[in-house]
């Protein structure tokens, strides 16, 4: 008789005496043990739970790259066309350098952990941006694509949503998935024709999709990254809420705050709205599939319309003045303060993404002034006083903090100081949610543009975020086919940081 056991230390775990689990499931499935599909999926079921270490996360995502040698993986002795324009400083971890527009995070360095060696093979934003957010490569390859389409991978946040929303008593007055401040891409030049992979639910379906924010900018040239936000402009509306004809309100006059909007609707006619959703799960034909999945994204955003819990978590209002400062009232640091009120008020999974503007982002081929006047300094705002805000409340050791981009930098420079991209090698910063502070992982070569110790896939990378929320990597959902794979294919989680 094999026993399930769960071996201390081990990156899987074991059925008997040194067969793992995703060993026995292959056998299994080739009828080598005689096992039929539902006896393994119940031995699966059968074992006890992961201990979470986290209860939520919040993923920052620093779309188009930062420089691996501007931020966390300075080369001081390099020569000069790699080693970059900025000083290192010392930080409060032995052996890390960290670029001089850091500050407070070098201050902060015994709170977090950096991944110094990052590495895939996908040298495209599209797909690796797919990549960060889900752990598995993007179906389409590069260059045959730059959208979302519903074969993609879920993204983790997706999972999480989707394992709330299929656990005992998994009905939630906030969503379990968050992305702030847009939907990615919907912000660049030709925005319309941008909606990046990786954020959504994919095959798992619209119902499992984030809620995203919708914040607009006052013209095609404006960037809110690079400058303060005024609160008309941060009214943080839900995507999807004011646009779904079956959610859109009656008397809806111009722009209103998404405050207003929810006291409106929630004085509108409920009985109506609840019938449409009733009829919307009728449906039957080919589109059932796709309807049934619509109707649970409305059901999501009517529990959200009636819920005083997340009205008041979207209020970035009511913060303190001084704090509100302290993040900077840029739209990346407002963001990531709305996102330490959204898991403090039960959401489990809030991306804040930092996206292109008309050109302008990590993804620096012409540094120019940019990254040392506007992106470096809100990174080192935004992320650090986030560390100490969660500290200070009491929250960090249950949030897991986790900040990155889809790659990194060349290590050879322009004349202009540009790097272009480079995906074999960038950094990870990892806080809170159990994570080790003061350390460093991984060691690059002496032109930090190769992994030489440790090297660290995407997979392994959302094996460790979904351990740190107790969530077992190897945990099978069905996918389109009604196939069941597993949430990560070949990672392993990083016990190594975890104390």
């Amino acid at each position: 008789m094999l026993t399930i056991l769960n071996e201390s230390g081990a990156g899987n775990r074991h059925l008997g005496r040194g067969l793992s689990r995703r060993q026995l499931l292959q056998a299994g499935g080739a009828g080598l043990l005689g096992l039929s599909l539902p006896k393994l999926l119940a031995a699966e079921a059968a074992q006890p739970p992961l201990r979470a270490r986290a209860k939520s996360v919040i993923f920052l995502f620093l779309f188009g790259g930062p420089s691996q040698l501007e931020t966390f993986d300075l080369k001081p002795n390099a020569p000069s066309k790699i080693r970059g324009p900025f000083r290192p400083i010392a930080s409060r971890t032995p052996d890390l350098l960290m670029c001089e527009h850091l500050p407070r995070l070098a201050a902060a360095s015994d709170k977090l952990c950096v991944i110094r060696t990052m590495t895939h093979k996908y040298n495209d934003h599209s797909t690796a941006g797919h990549y960060i957010q889900t752990g598995h490569p993007w179906h389409i390859p590069i260059g045959g694509g730059f959208n979302a389409t519903e074969k993609d991978w879920p993204a983790m946040g997706s999972v999480v949503e989707y394992l709330d929303q299929h656990a005992p008593g998994g009905q939630r007055d906030i969503p379990s998935y968050i992305y702030l401040p847009n939907r990615l891409g919907h912000m660049e030049v030709f925005s319309s024709l941008l909606d990046r992979p990786g954020q959504y639910a994919g095959w798992l379906g619209r119902g499992y999709d984030a809620l995203a924010t919708d914040i607009r900018k006052r013209d095609d040239k404006d960037n809110p990254f690079f400058r303060d936000c005024t609160d008309e402009e941060l009214d943080f509306r839900i995507k999807g809420l004011a646009n779904d004809t079956a959610l859109t309100l009656q008397r809806l006059r111009g722009r209103r705050s998404l405050l207003e909007q929810f006291d409106e609707q929630r004085r509108g006619d409920d009985r109506r709205r609840r019938s449409e959703l009733i009829q919307n799960k009728q449906r039957s034909g080919d589109q059932g599939q796709q309807a049934a999945s619509y109707a649970r994204f409305q059901e999501r955003a009517f529990a959200l319309v009636a819920s005083d819990n997340t009205r008041q978590a979207l209020d970035i209002r009511q913060e303190p003045a001084k704090l509100r400062d302290q993040y900077g009232r840029h739209l990346f640091g407002q963001s990531t303060l709305l996102a330490r009120r959204l898991v403090e008020a039960g959401a489990r999974f809030v991306t804040v993404g930092w996206q292109a503007v008309d050109g302008y982002s990590w993804d620096s081929h012409l540094h120019s002034d940019d990254v040392q006047k506007y992106l470096l300094p809100g990174l080192d705002q935004a992320l650090g006083t986030l560390l100490m805000d969660l500290d200070q409340r009491g929250l960090l050791e249950e949030t897991l903090v986790v900040c990155l981009g889809e790659m990194g930098r060349t290590p050879q420079a322009t004349d202009k100081w540009g790097r272009g991209h480079w995906s074999t090698l960038f950094p990870a910063v990892l806080a809170g949610g159990g994570i080790r502070g003061g350390i460093v992982y991984g060691r690059s070569d002496k032109d930090a543009a190769l992994p030489i110790e440790h090297p660290t896939s995407p997979e392994d990378l959302a094996a460790t975020i979904f351990h740190a929320l107790g969530i077992d990597p190897e945990l099978r959902v069905n996918d389109a086919q009604g196939r069941p794979v597993a949430l990560v294919d070949g990672g392993r989680p990083l016990l190594e940081l975890f104390g």
